[in-house]
């Protein structure tokens, strides 16, 4: 039985509609039609979703396809009271308890205390090897007028036709650029 098929049976065990059904787990109605179609597979927060409102149905079930469907449908072993604490104390012998937080305080003695950090020596990193560019090189606006008027910029383009311009970018100090073919 495909993953699909058992979330069209435990809508089934509802006794909902599919639309009631969504509503009740909070999901949208279309999801509910594309699962029981097959069209979609069932994620893992929609499964949650199912488990949690119905918690009597069993994970493996629910996931795997393997074993019952309900919890009450598993058969039930009677053990006597004295074989359950006969087991519960051989458990409890077995497992070792992990120390809560007051006794891992109480126990440990630099509690309290300010660690200092201890700062490395300062080397001079490779980086600072480098020189400084100048910055003595005054920066053009976008205002200024080219050096060359257009008249001139003319005049040259007509002059050199055998080599024509193919493409114009521009690039800015952040990053971008600009891209103009004629």
């Amino acid at each position: 039985m495909s993953l699909n098929e058992r979330i069209s049976k435990v809508i089934e065990y509802s006794h909902l509609t599919s639309s009631e059904f969504a509503d009740e787990i909070d999901v949208q109605r279309s999801s509910i039609s594309h699962i029981t179609s097959g069209r979609n597979k069932p994620s893992l927060e929609f499964i949650i979703k199912i488990k949690s409102r119905f918690p009597e149905i069993l994970w493996d079930w629910l996931v795997t396809g393997e074993g019952e469907m309900l919890k009450s449908a598993l058969p039930e072993t009677k053990i006597s009271e004295e074989k359950t604490e006969e087991i519960f104390e051989d458990e409890k012998s077995k497992t070792t308890s992990l120390p809560d937080l007051f006794t891992m305080i109480n126990n440990d003695e630099d509690f309290g205390t300010e660690e200092t950090e201890i700062e490395p020596p300062k080397t001079p990193s490779p980086e600072s090897f480098i020189s400084n560019q100048s910055t003595a090189q005054p920066k053009i606006s976008d205002s200024q007028r080219l050096e060359n008027s257009n008249e001139q910029i003319v005049s040259q383009a007509i002059g050199n036709q055998q080599s024509k311009i193919k493409r114009i970018v521009i690039f800015y100090e952040n990053g971008k650029f600009e891209s103009f073919e004629p």
